[in-house]
């Protein structure tokens, strides 16, 4: 972590911390902007910059601060600092402490501006030192904007309105935050989009011929799990191994997927505990999963020991804190769909990923352009993919 500067005055973050904010920038982008003197130097948000410049990122908000002198510059700086996460609880504790002990006639909030802090946390710190003896218990104090007032203020009530509007205020607020949510969707997304577009590919992607730049935030896999079937009337006609190449569940972690710091996984799966096993090894956190009930021609049945198999799995796991539909956009868990050729998974599934991810790219992992229908969404969309012959990265890319 390379964050040093002439104003980086205060340790640098702990690794702990440093991750932290690596994961806060992945999924939000930089929310507070960078501060910069007039040369260009900066005085706040050297480890921004620095994980900025890790993830390829080249566009971050600025600020510049124009007239300071050189010793304003370095208090401006750890001003800002003092609130800063790589502070643990109790050191910003004790500069609080320290400020109350040097000028208790201060006002929680003036203290709390002045060092970036929360000022109900400074009056919480202050009624104990009070409690203790100490600092005095003072019935004045100096606001921030030197006007002598109260030390202690009566409550204000939240206005409400009458009976009749509550309805039209539950709408507003409503409206409000279905407003706020669209909008931090887009910026998540679009930033895992920049992220991709800017990633190193997995190692196997690269001996394929695609560098830097071939990576994707949304994942689409459907596996070639290796698993035996007994059946003494169908003679093992039911293995996968009669339809195409199988890989067998280490050979499947260990493969892994050209995904960035920040995407989403939806992999099918056909047996839980292996599919859970998988997700975490390609770096994902499980979610959710979506079901496909099948429906079978005639009265057939799958294959299963417990119970006869009418139901396949597609877990879902996401990395960076990949950003999850909009509510009311997301399709139900479960849904009835035909049994077609072996291994082929309905048309639906894709149309889902393709309808709410509409802007990313998407890879197909063990999946054949050429298989596709014509009008499948796949073929007009943004998407990619990668050949079923397990265990040959080369043998197709599109």
């Amino acid at each position: 972590m390379n964050a040093s500067g002439p104003y980086q005055l205060l340790p640098p973050l702990s690794k702990e911390d440093y991750d932290a904010l690596e994961a806060d920038i992945i999924a939000h982008g930089v929310k507070v902007p960078v501060e910069y003197d007039e040369a260009g130097n900066i005085l706040d948000g050297h480890h921004r910059v620095a994980i900025c410049e890790s993830l390829g990122l080249v566009d971050w908000p600025r600020f510049v601060r124009k007239g300071l002198s050189e010793e304003e510059k370095r208090a401006h700086a750890r001003s800002l600092n003092l609130s800063r996460r790589h502070l643990s609880t109790v050191q910003k504790r004790e500069i609080i402490e320290a400020q109350l002990r040097d000028n208790p006639a201060l006002s929680s909030r003036s203290i709390a501006s002045k060092l970036g802090v929360d000022d109900k946390t400074v009056g919480t710190i202050r009624k104990r030192m009070v409690e203790g003896a100490e600092i005095p218990h003072l019935v004045t104090v100096t606001g921030r904007n030197g006007v002598v007032q109260a030390a202690r203020k009566p409550m204000r009530t939240m206005f409400l309105p009458e009976r009749a509007n509550i309805s039209e205020m539950k709408h507003v607020v409503k409206s409000i935050r279905r407003a706020e949510q669209e909008k931090s969707h887009a910026v998540r997304t679009s930033l895992a989009a920049e992220i991709a577009s800017k990633a190193d590919a997995t190692p196997w992607w690269k001996a394929a011929g695609h560098e830097g730049g071939s990576s994707f935030p949304v994942i689409y896999a459907d596996p070639p799990w290796r698993f035996v079937t007994h059946s003494e009337l169908t003679g093992g006609e039911k293995s996968a191994e009669n339809h195409y190449p199988t890989m067998s569940i280490n050979d499947i972690c260990a493969l892994g997927c050209p995904a960035p710091k920040q995407a989403v996984l939806f992999m099918w799966v056909t047996d839980l505990a292996n599919g859970m096993r998988a997700l975490d090894a390609w770096g994902f956190e499980f979610k959710s999963f979506w079901g496909w009930k099948k429906i079978y021609p005639g009265k057939q049945t799958g294959t299963g020991y417990w119970g006869f198999d009418n139901l396949e799995l597609l877990l879902i796991g996401t990395r960076g804190g990949f950003p999850a539909p909009l509510p009311g956009s997301q399709p139900v868990k479960c849904t009835d769909h035909p049994v077609e050729g072996h291994s082929k998974k309905p048309v639906w599934f894709a149309e889902q990923l393709d309808r709410l991810y509409p802007e990313l790219p998407k890879l197909e992992m063990f999946q054949r352009k050429a298989s596709l229908s014509e009008g499948d969404v796949r073929l007009r969309g943004n998407w990619s993919f990668w050949g079923n012959q397990a265990g040959s990265p080369e043998s197709e890319v599109a």
